[in-house]
């Protein structure tokens, strides 16, 4: 239910979904390190309702930060503390406490304005992300490719919200395949609850006044964290009866994460939600079956022939050479989700 409601926000462009200040906290508990002596841009926020700002500005000393910055798009209120109407975009400048109180004062934030509308690819928005040393925030849904794009292009760090979907986006995939790019400490239960002002289709007992739920959110970032580095658990045995292969892949298809062989040395096809316990140390992405390009470009149908692929598909209208695929107990064809393939690292 909520990934329809992310849906039709995405394609109407309704991106305004404000991160609680909690989740921000868990989520930074991991990377404390990260941050000394560095600059901090949150360049998709609103400072007035922004919770990034409020978590950055009131642990500033305590991260022992040199410099925060944050701007957003046709700020409604120049003055943060008044509710005077404009529609100059601003961005502030927080360089910490300096009447002791360690408070963030109005008189220590410096609200400037900006010449453009605040966009995150304007010219004056990058030349303050060039400034910055670790970007934290939560980008537009609908704008996710293009911004993480740039924040490669300008060699950044950064700690960002997302779905779990952009793992199989052709933009995104590569730079998580080669370890440019991962998933953060992430959500409890792989959900979240933004503040928004959108309707809310979650059930009743999940459901918050004044928030959207979204399943499937998660981090994306290039900081480490210890956790990422911990072994996953592995207890199943291999059996071909258990692990079906490929019909059009060299690998077998790994239903659930638990189920990875301890015993299996080979490529296996798991689901996207692997992400969540990926540990580099040990395991190697080889690819992505998807349905798509992605598939392809790794490998996926290869192969068959053209008279082969038609014959499947003329089995199953959902095939797609991207696409991995195997036969059940039974013989019937069985389409597989996106998978990612992995390999156990020796």
């Amino acid at each position: 239910m909520a990934k329809r409601t992310i849906d039709k926000a995405k394609a109407a462009k309704k991106d305004e979904f404000y991160t609680q200040l909690e989740d921000i906290n868990n989520e930074l508990h991991h990377y404390h390190d990260h941050f000394r002596g560095k600059t901090v841009l949150c360049n998709c926020d609103d400072p007035r309702i922004s919770n990034f700002f409020t978590y950055f500005a009131y642990n500033f000393e305590f991260l022992g930060l040199k410099k925060l910055i944050t701007t957003c798009y046709k700020n409604q209120n120049m003055d943060l503390f008044s509710q005077n109407q404009s529609e100059q975009a601003v961005y502030l400048v927080y360089e910490g406490d300096k009447n002791g109180n360690r408070i963030p004062d109005a008189e220590e934030i410096g609200v400037k304005p900006l010449k453009g509308d605040g966009d995150f690819r304007s010219k004056e928005c990058i030349e303050l992300l060039k400034e910055a040393d670790i970007v934290v925030t939560n980008p537009p849904f609908s704008l996710f490719r293009e911004y993480v794009a740039q924040l490669i292009e300008y060699d950044k760090k950064f700690l960002i919200i997302g779905h779990q979907n952009a793992l199989s986006y052709k933009e995104i995939f590569p730079l998580i395949r080669d370890n440019k790019m991962w998933l953060g400490f992430g959500f409890k239960g792989n959900a979240g609850h933004f503040i928004s002002s959108y309707e809310d289709v979650a059930t009743a007992g999940a459901h918050r006044k004044g928030m959207i739920r979204v399943s499937g959110v998660t981090w994306f970032t290039n900081l480490d964290y210890k956790e990422r580095h911990e072994n996953l658990i592995l207890y199943k045995s291999y059996t071909p009866d258990e692990y079906p292969q490929y019909i059009n892949y060299d690998a077998i298809e790994v239903s659930k994460t638990e189920l990875i062989p301890c015993d299996y040395d080979g490529v296996m096809g798991v689901p996207i939600t692997f992400m969540d316990k990926y540990n580099p140390d040990q395991f190697e992405i080889i690819g992505i079956g998807n349905g798509g390009e992605l598939g392809v470009e790794c490998g996926v149908s290869a192969n068959l022939t053209a008279e082969q692929c038609a014959a499947l598909f003329r089995e199953d209208k959902s095939f797609r050479k991207g696409k991995l695929c195997y036969r059940n107990d039974k013989g019937k064809l069985i389409g597989c989700y996106a998978r990612i393939l992995i390999r156990k690292r020796a």
